[in-house]
């Protein structure tokens, strides 16, 4: 059995993360970390990382950046392997996170889905078909969103400048639509378009 500690276990992604680890019969839901009190949880949910209790076998960290910081130096200090699914971090945060993972596995990807995955697997065989277009990536979210633009349009923007192997400059503003893509999962529906 696998013990799971979720940081950011209150969030809308983390109780569907907590969900998800409660429903696999390899995992054990130790408990969460986070500073919002939901009072009905069936785990424990800690704010102060020092009444952690009993270390976990991983960490997955689906949060804001400055919580995944606050994670980030307890897996070290523990040397427990850490998951990262949150975005909105600066370079200089990047760079941490990198250094860090000297020390402590770590897996971070700005989007777990695996359709994203695919879909940002074709962007890479796409695009070196369309090198002489420009291509904008429009994205649409609840008004809950905190970051902007999301760690999955980077992703995305990322794998087709890394392909072209074009310096890495974005421009937000761009309004000429040639293209759609659509992807739909069935909880959450993306959708992106191409000039």
């Amino acid at each position: 059995m696998i013990n799971v500690m979720v940081n950011g276990c209150n969030g809308r992604m983390g109780q569907i993360v907590c969900d998800l680890v409660n429903k696999n019969s390899n995992m054990v839901l130790m408990g969460g970390i986070d500073i919002a009190d939901l009072e009905n949880t069936s785990f424990p949910v800690y704010k102060d990382l020092g009444k952690i209790p009993k270390k976990p076998d991983v960490i997955i960290d689906f949060s804001i950046p400055v919580a995944t910081f606050n994670i980030l130096e307890y897996a070290k200090d523990k040397n427990i392997p850490l998951v990262i699914a949150t975005t909105g971090f600066s370079k200089e945060q990047d760079d941490k996170i990198l250094e860090y993972s000297k020390f402590i596995p770590i897996f971070k990807s700005a989007n777990m889905s695996f359709e994203i995955n695919v879909f940002m697997h074709l962007l890479r065989e796409i695009a070196p078909k369309l090198k002489d277009n420009d291509i904008e990536i429009i994205e649409t979210h609840h008004n809950r969103k905190i970051d902007s633009p999301s760690g999955t349009a980077i992703l995305l923007a990322d794998a087709i400048n890394d392909v072209l192997e074009n310096k890495k400059t974005y421009n937000f503003d761009n309004i000429l639509i040639l293209y759609d893509f659509f992807i739909y999962n069935k909880s959450i529906p993306t959708h992106w378009r191409q000039i």
